[in-house]
């Protein structure tokens, strides 16, 4: 019986005749193992043992025939069912057939509607000149070299390198042997740079730093500190010219024009992978909404419960059983934000499978063995053995999945209507 959504209740009567046979099966397993007064093992009387383990022997039986009876009845009926089933009302009396109720979830009918053809928004990335030489410049910043220059008064524009420690304002005195300053840079305290204005290599100086109350290090913010500070040298940053040597010190690129070309290659295909990663999401969003069905609460439970240990880990490093997070924490309350996603990322899911079944679509043994190969350079872990591990533990299955996914998502974006 359809309680609600994807919630179902069975009621299920197991026969008085097989209830005596489990119970016989009980008591002679208890008589095996029984030992009583005035009787040899495995002797004692069948009477007796009703008599004196009359709790174990019914719950023996109800441990037998609850599951195998319930399991039974979901396969006469073709129900694909989610989670763990509950039991209640049970009536097990001597000499009635025993009856008891079941409620548990089964996995949704999803009729699938069109799915080729959704439109979505977008736009063939363009890369200008202007792009290009903006990441030639970080290129020539990434090879950039720090020159000592001779000893003068530090300017605006210079590389400081300087010792620094905390004389007053902090718990915990900070020090610092040698730290580099770019005087007036636009990431530096103000109060650095003007410390440093006019001094000269070997000089020393006491100045106030009042940090503000944002300040991104908890220790420092809203607090000033009084510091020493002694300036030990002046470096100058050298960029290198852009022209073919550069290009050649880059990689196997024989002209600047070469590298010019493969820059502009690399930037249109980052933007390419982000501009079809959002259309994908806005696709799966589309797929949502013009499909309504219930989902177990048993789906979206366990996709909560991964993103909580997935938080918990990346917030202490560590990671920590489910059921021990749940007993020290409030549950409710800190997984009621990650419901609504859990929610959407299991909807998702399901019509992305289903799409994946209509069109046949699967990850091969070669796409498997590709990723595979990228994860052991990856990991510098032998091929063979990182299989071995990743078949033991569940993620090459969860591997075989992803690749699964990503494919029936590339074949969406390649049968949407893209409108810019």
């Amino acid at each position: 019986m359809l309680i609600e959504g994807c919630k179902h209740e069975l009621e299920i009567t197991v026969p008085a005749e097989e209830i005596a046979r489990e119970t016989t099966r009980a008591v002679t397993k208890l008589q095996a193992k029984v030992r009583l007064p005035g009787f040899r093992p495995g002797k004692t009387p069948a009477s007796i043992i009703r008599a004196r383990f009359l709790n174990e022997v019914r719950q023996d039986v109800l441990e037998n025939l609850v599951p195998k009876f319930f399991q039974k009845t979901v396969a006469d009926e073709h129900l694909d069912v989610v989670g763990g089933p509950s039991f209640k009302d049970v009536h097990f009396h001597e000499g009635e057939p025993l009856r008891f109720k079941a409620e548990f979830e089964v996995a949704p009918v999803i009729d699938l509607r069109d799915y080729r053809g959704l439109a979505v928004r977008y736009l063939e990335p363009e890369v200008t000149d202007e792009d290009i030489e903006k990441r030639l410049s970080d290129l020539r910043e990434q090879k950039a070299q720090y020159v000592n220059i001779d000893p003068r008064p530090a300017g605006q524009g210079d590389y400081a390198v300087v010792s620094l420690e905390s004389l007053a304002g902090l718990d915990k005195p900070l020090q610092q042997d040698e730290m580099s300053i770019l005087i007036g840079g636009p990431d530096q305290l103000p109060e650095f740079s003007e410390a440093l204005q006019g001094m000269t290599p070997e000089e020393e100086k006491e100045f106030d730093l009042p940090y503000p109350e944002d300040f991104g290090q908890q220790e420092l913010a809203g607090k000033t500190v009084r510091f020493r500070m002694k300036l030990k040298m002046l470096r100058t940053k050298e960029l290198p010219e852009l022209n073919d040597d550069f290009a050649k010190d880059l990689g196997d690129f024989e002209t600047l024009e070469k590298l010019r070309g493969a820059v502009r290659t690399s930037i249109h295909r980052e933007r390419e992978h982000a501009a079809q990663q959002t259309a994908k999401e806005d696709l799966v969003d589309r797929l949502i909404e013009s499909h309504e069905f219930p989902v177990p609460d048993a789906y979206v439970e366990r996709r909560v419960e991964s993103e909580a240990g997935a938080q918990f880990e990346r917030a202490t490093g560590k990671t920590i059983d489910i059921k021990v997070l749940k007993e020290n924490i409030d549950w409710a309350g800190f997984t009621a934000g990650l419901r609504p996603k859990a929610l959407h990322d299991v909807k998702a899911s399901l019509l992305l499978e289903q799409v994946a079944q209509a069109e046949s679509i699967h990850a091969t043994n070669d796409e498997v063995d590709r990723e595979l190969q990228r994860i052991s350079r990856q990991e510098r872990e032998p091929m063979a053995a990182l299989r071995k591990k990743m078949e033991q533990n569940g993620s090459l299955d969860r591997l075989a999945h992803h690749i699964r996914t990503e494919k029936t998502l590339n074949f969406l974006f390649e049968h949407a209507r893209k409108e810019a």
